[in-house]
């Protein structure tokens, strides 16, 4: 499953109850090279809640003593709810909707690198997050999708730099922005995911052989589940 990484390997997937960070773990369980594999999500215990910022840093402290882990993905993350959907035009910008969308898909995860990259291998270490090909600054050429757009770039912005940080600090760490495409799951549903869309497990395991071979030379990168190059 990861070959690049050493035998023994610990894993841990962040929003392990969602569609594809279920998928991640369910996987990584089930590679006879990796010793443990962890979830966590909004009701584990230690549970990560990005509407409460301190659950991140206490989740990072309660998880110290079963690292280092030489495996971490980030798959917290919203398009939709039940009361809000995707901007279709510059209009439909709301103050509310934006800070929502910014606090799951933008602060909660800016924190998660701060708190969780100390919980990383030295020797050698991937740390992913779940990014969308929308956050493409260079490739977006329908518009719409204010926030979610807008949110994915900042997160993209926050790995690239985090990555030049570790590149000093952490130097045997990957750090990988990851394009899932369209996955059949609750995020995508309302947009014909279930239709157009992939099973959770197979985009996962793409995303793994991803991150398994790509050198350290690309650590701040941002790549599609097919293993292409995005651009920011």
């Amino acid at each position: 499953m990861m070959p690049s990484l050493p035998e023994g390997y610990r894993a841990l997937i962040i929003g392990s109850s969602g569609t594809i960070g279920s998928a991640f773990l369910e996987l990584l369980q089930a590679d006879p090279r990796c010793s443990q594999a962890i979830g966590i999500h909004r009701h584990s215990s230690p549970a990560i809640n990005y509407a409460d910022d301190a659950s991140i840093g206490m989740a990072a402290e309660a998880l110290m003593s079963s690292g280092p882990f030489h495996l971490i993905i980030n798959a917290i993350g919203v398009l939709h709810t039940d009361t809000w959907s995707p901007e279709k035009k510059l209009a439909d910008l709301c103050f509310g909707q934006l800070e929502a969308i910014f606090k799951i898909n933008t602060f909660g995860p800016a924190l998660t690198l701060a708190k969780f990259s100390a919980l990383l291998a030295k020797d050698n270490a991937i740390m992913a997050v779940i990014s969308a090909k929308v956050g493409s600054i260079e490739d977006n050429r329908l518009g719409g999708w204010y926030s979610y757009r807008a949110s994915k770039a900042a997160l993209n912005m926050l790995l690239k730099t985090t990555a030049i940080e570790l590149r000093r600090t952490q130097a045997n760490t990957k750090l990988i922005a990851l394009h899932p495409g369209t996955v059949n799951s609750r995020l995508s549903k309302p947009f014909k995911g279930e239709q157009i869309g992939r099973h959770a497990i197979d985009a996962a395991r793409d995303m793994l052989a991803v991150l398994n071979q790509l050198p350290l030379s690309e650590s701040g990168s941002f790549y599609s589940y097919a293993g292409e190059k995005l651009p920011w």
